[in-house]
């Protein structure tokens, strides 16, 4: 769906040219705020749930503890998600959840995992030794964009933990990552397997729990998010951690992940291990708008038993990110947030694009600091992010007032939703593949909510 620009008077928007946010990097302010960009000053709800801008609704559609078509329990904690075309219109959406063993009451086995008996525990890929399984995983629900309801409801992996993002793929399924690093032992020792990879879930509307298999080849980490490049098929993952890097995946055979294939760091050429958090504390400043060329170093011992993959990559040139977490691939290049970076550590959003050789070698493309500034009324602690079917980048907000927060092809920033009613991050936010419902969770009290309105305004 292609918007036609748009013309809304909106004082209310923090905006910013790409001039503007140089500027605003050197601690100048932009004059005065865009005029044709965002959907309105935000109105306030009579629900007391989420400001939006006129013409914009919300549904609650899911929220924690409801009972799954699978007799189970909606868990609790939502996180990322992906959205696939699924039949006569309707869409397949796969929700995260960021859960640990022992938070039972965010599970989907009930307070005391009473329903647990009625799952079968070998298609766990951690059943905690049958008593306290790792509770993250992915549910799958069908919408029905005509009803605005939710039509079925599942579990779809199970005995994962914390899985935070993941990225959708080519081939219509969610990688879910896990964003722990937990080792056989742990969890007060009812841990079976070491924790720390990515998954692959089918998009489907059957009622079915994935093969819980790790994709041991893509590294052990600190897993936030995965971008997908369609052409190539190499898949780009970010690392939520303050010294994180940036990592690509060149897989043996494009499309089945399990095969194999080639693990990298992102490094800058001309600036081995650079440092690009811009946080008062560097000594070097990593300058918005101008682009670098990179190039990919090979990785080694990628299940990393002692979570130092990081630091190998950084002993190799790689640059270091300040908690990379959501990554979107969308026109044609890889957005992904850092959520702590910046001199007030507001966040930054990068773009890379991939280079005509991509994945030829240690060959990289362009990469730029799209983002940063040091208002938090304009940004603060970027998540989770989705690019628009027009282009416009969205990204969740993690802190206790978040906000929807848009960015245009150019650099200009829009609040779009503001979270008034709960103290807690928005996440997950996804488009639908027509672009004409918009999903996003309210990690507590764990609410999943379909947004509608006039996106081509």
């Amino acid at each position: 769906m292609q918007s036609r620009r748009r013309f809304i008077k909106n004082s209310g928007i923090a905006t910013l040219g790409f001039l503007g946010l140089q500027q605003w990097a050197y601690g100048l302010h932009a004059e005065t705020p865009a005029a044709d960009v965002g959907y309105g000053p935000l109105l306030q709800d009579p629900k007391g749930i989420i400001d939006l801008p006129k013409g914009f609704s919300y549904k609650i559609i899911s929220k924690q503890g409801d009972k799954m078509s699978d007799g189970l329990f909606v868990p609790g904690r939502p996180d990322g998600m992906g959205t696939f075309a699924g039949a006569a219109g309707k869409v397949i959406v796969i929700r995260n959840h960021e859960n640990d063993p022992d938070k039972l009451k965010y599970g989907a086995f009930g307070n005391q995992n009473e329903l647990l008996p009625n799952v079968d525990i070998t298609k766990f890929y951690d059943a905690g030794k049958k008593k306290y399984p790792s509770l993250g995983g992915t549910t799958t629900f069908i919408y029905n964009p005509k009803t605005q309801q939710v039509e079925q409801s599942f579990l779809s992996l199970a005995g994962t933990s914390r899985n935070c993002a993941g990225g959708p793929t080519p081939w219509k399924s969610w990688l879910t990552c896990e964003e722990t690093t937990e080792k056989i032992g742990g969890y007060d020792g009812y841990a079976e397997r070491d924790h720390g990879f990515v998954f692959d879930v089918p998009a489907t509307e059957k009622i079915q729990l994935a093969a819980p298999t790790p994709i041991k080849a893509m590294g052990r980490f600190n897993h936030e998010a995965v971008a997908v490049d369609p052409k190539t098929g190499i898949v780009y993952l970010t690392e939520d951690m303050g010294d994180g890097a940036i990592y690509r995946f060149i897989p043996t055979s494009p499309g089945n992940l399990l095969q194999g294939g080639r693990l990298q760091a992102l490094a800058i050429i001309g600036q081995k291990s650079c440092d690009t958090r811009n946080w008062k504390s560097n000594t070097t400043s990593f300058p918005i708008g101008k682009t670098f060329q990179t190039s990919w170093v090979d990785l080694e011992d990628v299940e990393s038993p002692n979570d130092d993959l990081r630091y190998q990559a950084y002993e190799k040139g790689a640059a270091r990110f300040a908690r990379g977490e959501g990554m979107w691939f969308g026109n044609n290049e890889v957005y992904f947030a850092c959520t702590n970076g910046g001199k007030e550590m507001n966040g930054q959003i990068f773009r890379y694009r991939p280079g005509l050789n991509e994945g030829d070698g240690s060959k990289g493309g362009a990469l730029d600091l799209f983002i940063e500034t040091p208002d938090k009324d304009a940004l603060q602690n970027c998540d989770n992010l989705t690019v628009a079917p027009w282009g416009d980048v969205f990204f969740c907000e993690d802190h206790h007032h978040a906000r929807l927060i848009g960015v245009t092809p150019s650099g200009q920033l829009y609040k779009f939703g503001e979270n008034v009613g709960y103290k807690s991050e928005f996440a997950g936010g996804v488009f639908s593949p027509d672009g004409s419902v918009y999903f996003v969770n309210i990690q507590d009290p764990g609410l999943t909510i379909a947004i509608t309105g006039p996106w081509k305004r």
